[in-house]
Parts: structure tokens; sequence; C-alpha cells
């Protein structure tokens, strides 16, 4: 075979492995996952499966998944699995412990003061957060407890049976899909240009100090409305810039805009046991509250005393 002709043969192997799904794509993921040994449930998208399981499938929306190809969202094995494949295709994935939830480590079974387990969870099965780890209580001996810090899936072996259900074009969409992966939120956005003025860098000589001048740009922005069950989510507070970062990364926006909406219907949570008292207060004036806590043979002033006394 001519050098041409082996050129020619790996341009055309070349082409066919790049055939297909590929790492970076964007794909609503269908799929089962069950221990090997015992097939329990480990994790689905199917309502019908979870409600056959006993899953509580009002806690939590079952459709399918939207990822993106090699970015750990989903096990390696899996991804590898997929590359290559196309929309309505399936596949059943063994994934070993060792890059599911890990091997089982008897080190990290371990004995600890009782003391250290709230009231509550001082009971076989009990599940412990000590010292920054996560864990479940296997026994409980006087004052002594024993705990697993294992993975309860540790040393299982995981098998995904899997259909690709579609691929993800709009960015919008993609936004929404990365979002739900940690945060179990609807949430309306949008995609606009906007002009946004900025200093930038005026060229000058080495011994002047530096100029700057303003000036117009094009910045795409993803508006995103922040739901009041997000506002108050800790998981959110501490982790939206990396993953809003991650967002920007993979759809391709300038920046993100998050929009807080206040308009009163999100109030009736934060109000406690005063909203039956209350009722719609938060778009209400003084004089309303005050005729309410008449209403409820509540002294205003009594109020204003015992909190004085505190």
């Amino acid at each position: 075979m001519s050098d041409q002709q082996e050129a020619e043969a790996a341009d055309e192997s070349a082409s066919e492995e790049s055939e297909g799904l590929q790492a970076g794509d964007f794909i609503k993921l269908a799929y089962t996952a069950r221990t090997v040994e015992g097939g329990d449930l480990v994790d689905t998208t199917d309502e019908e499966v979870a409600e056959e399981e006993g899953v509580d499938t009002d806690e939590q929306e079952f459709a399918p998944r939207t990822l993106v190809l090699g970015e750990g969202h989903i096990f390696e094995p899996v991804e590898e699995d997929i590359y290559g494949k196309e929309v309505g295709d399936t596949g059943t994935v063994v994934v070993p412990a060792a890059d599911a939830f890990g091997e089982y480590d008897e080190s990290e079974v371990r004995t600890v003061s009782a003391d250290k387990i709230p009231e509550d969870d001082r009971y076989p099965g009990g599940h412990v957060d000590i010292d920054g780890q996560h864990g479940h209580v296997e026994t409980i001996i006087g004052g002594r407890a024993r705990v697993d810090f294992n993975h309860m899936l540790a040393g299982e072996d995981i098998e995904y049976k899997y259909e690709i259900v579609g691929e993800v074009e709009d960015r919008v969409e993609k936004a929404q899909g990365l979002l739900s992966m940690y945060f179990d939120a609807e949430l309306d956005m949008h995609i606009e240009t906007d002009e946004v003025e900025e200093e930038v860098q005026v060229e000058s000589d080495e011994d002047e100090e530096p100029e700057t001048e303003t000036e117009t740009v094009e910045k795409e922005t993803l508006y995103i409305e922040q739901s009041p069950q997000l506002q108050f989510n800790q998981q959110w507070m501490m982790g939206k810039q990396q993953i809003l970062q991650q967002i920007m990364d993979q759809i391709g926006v300038d920046r993100v805009i998050v929009q807080e909406i206040i308009d009163g219907s999100g109030m009736g949570g934060m109000m406690g046991g005063m909203g039956g008292m209350m009722g719609g207060a938060g778009g209400e004036d003084l004089g309303d509250i005050e005729d309410a806590l008449e209403d409820a043979d509540v002294d205003a002033d009594e109020i204003v005393d015992e909190l004085d006394e505190e």
C-alpha cells in the first residue's frame, strides 16, 4: 500500500471513529441503575420503575436527564459506551465498584463516642455526620458506637440500562439541563444580546500612566429568574459562582444575570406560624396588619413589651 493510500485509510478510519456522539455533546438520557448483586434500585429516570420500588415520586421529578458527555456527569464506563452512538440507541453497562462508589474499605469502619451522635440518630442504620464525614451507625453498645463511613454502595458493581432519547441543541435548554443536575427547580431563563459600557485601556507611552476610555460592546447574556425556593437554597448560595461559570463555558455566553423577583407570592413559607393570622400581609400596609392583630386577639403593645424584656 502506498503512502497516499495509507493516509487515506487513516483519514477514513478517523472519520468513522468521530461519527456519532462525542465528548462535549449534550444529550437526554433515560436510564435505570441497579446493583448487580441483589438488583437493588440505585437511580432511575423512569417514574413507573420508581413507583414499583416504593420511591416517593412526589418528592422529585422523573424524566430523562440532560448531561454533557466527557464532563463526569455520569460514570465513565457509561460515557465510554455512549461514544459513537446515535439518538435512539440503547445499551447495558456494568460499572465496576472501583469506578462507581469505590471498593469497600474495612478501615473506614470506626468506633466513636456515642456523644458525637445526635440522640435522634443513635440507632443501627442512622445516618450521621462526624468530623466532616458521612456514615451510618452499625451498632451502639454503652457509650460507644460503631460507624461505617464507607458509601452505602461501596463495593457494589452497578448495572446501567440506558436509552439515548435526544440530543440537546438549544442553548437555553442546555442551561436548564445543567442547573437541573444541581437543583430540583424549574427556572425561567432566556438569552439576550446587550450593549454594555466597559472601561478599556488606551495605548500610551511606557513612561505615561495607563489611560482608559469607555467603549460600548455587545455581550450575550443569560438571564435567570431566581425562584424563592432557590434564593434560600444553601447549595445555591455557596456554589452558584462555580455552577454559573460552568454554564457560561458550556453554552458560550459572556455573562449570567440572576434576577431576584419579589412579588409577595413567595412570602408564605417565610412567615411561619404568622401566615394564617396575617394572610397576604406581604402586600398590605401597617393598618391592615394592626387590624389582623386585633382580629386575632393580640395586643401589639404587649408583643413589643415582651421583645424589649428579652
